[in-house]
């Protein structure tokens, strides 16, 4: 299978690379694709050096695949171009997300949704990715009702730029900021951008494609995104309230039985999930399972998850390998 990486040489597109040779994912030619900047370098896949290319010079080679992790306004404008020429496109950008022609996968969730008719497949945001896996299972056991979730985000889901201002910091020095403000001791109410009703749009982002992926629209959610000075690893603290009544004993087990979600909750010997657990990971792991108290039918948890993994690129994968498994492409 020819697969082209589109936006090769960033943060996900790099750990693309290595998790299509990790997995052994069935790769006849990659086709390595950055910007003009980029154009004279070489990416290593299987002990070979492969060349990068232009994204133009990719659309005329028509891959069977196109993974894209280079921004919404390249996917915008070139996720169609691929489509056109029969490749399918998996991208991770925000452009496609909300669109209604568009599936939004998790692949242990809705892949089942898919049909080779599927051109353009859209990757979730990583907080709502990690999030859902922990709250589905409970979904199709409960039916969720409200979610409340407080994110405490790595830097590393801006980018390349806002890890450079977290290690500069650290090592005082004044270098470009990605951030309105020093992001080392620090915490910032402040994920991308803020929009007129006063949430971000990555606040915005968990309430829309919880609904969207769990094709339930009377599902309320409201969110607060919060950027902290760890590099990788997102963390969420969620609060949920089901329709049904729930038996607490029953929580870990069904978590633990949902594929892909690990359960780390003995807190008395303070074991919990951290960000420095999940590093390099694909599992999302979920602690601090309890009862809300204060509402009835509400519990809390917090989930972590290794942002650039199955916030990215793992989930990319995954949805590329199912969509393998039933020949669909």
């Amino acid at each position: 299978m020819n697969v082209a990486v589109i936006g090769i040489t960033g943060l996900v597109g790099n750990i693309m690379v290595d998790i299509l040779e990790k997995r052994n994912f069935p790769v006849s030619e990659l086709i390595p694709v950055a910007s003009e900047k980029s154009i004279g370098k070489k990416i290593e896949f299987k002990e070979q050096k492969i060349d990068v290319r232009t994204i133009q010079e990719a659309i005329q080679l028509a891959p069977d695949l196109a993974l894209f992790s280079a921004g919404k306004r390249i996917s915008l404008e070139y996720a169609p171009m691929f489509s056109e020429k029969g490749t399918t496109v998996i991208d991770n950008s925000s452009a496609w997300r909300m669109d209604p022609n568009t599936k939004l996968i998790i692949p242990e969730i809705n892949a089942h949704t898919l049909s080779a008719k599927d051109k353009i497949i859209a990757n979730p945001n990583c907080s709502t990715i990690q999030m859902l896996m922990a709250l589905a299972p409970l979904h199709f056991r409960y039916k969720i009702k409200r979610i409340v979730v407080s994110t405490y985000q790595s830097v590393s889901g801006t980018g390349a730029k806002a890890v450079g201002q977290l290690e500069n910091e650290r090592k005082g020095i004044n270098g470009e900021m990605a951030y309105p403000h020093p992001i080392d001791k620090n915490c910032l109410p402040h994920c991308d951008d803020f929009t007129e009703n006063g949430y971000t749009k990555e606040e915005i982002k968990l309430i829309d494609e919880t609904r969207k992926i769990l094709d339930d629209p009377s599902i309320q959610v409201t969110a607060t995104a919060i950027r902290i000075p760890v590099l990788v690893g997102h963390s969420e603290s969620v609060n949920v309230e089901f329709e049904k009544e729930y038996n607490l004993n029953d929580i870990p087990e069904i978590l633990f039985s949902f594929p892909g979600v690990l359960v780390m909750d003995k807190p008395g010997d303070n074991q919990y999930p951290m960000p420095i657990n999940v590093y390099g990971k694909d599992e999302v792991f979920v602690g601090r399972i309890r009862r809300d108290f204060s509402r009835d039918k509400a519990l809390n948890i917090w989930v972590v998850a290794d942002n650039l993994r199955k916030g990215a690129a793992t989930n990319t994968i995954q949805i590329a390998e199912y969509l393998i498994r039933k020949n669909l492409i």
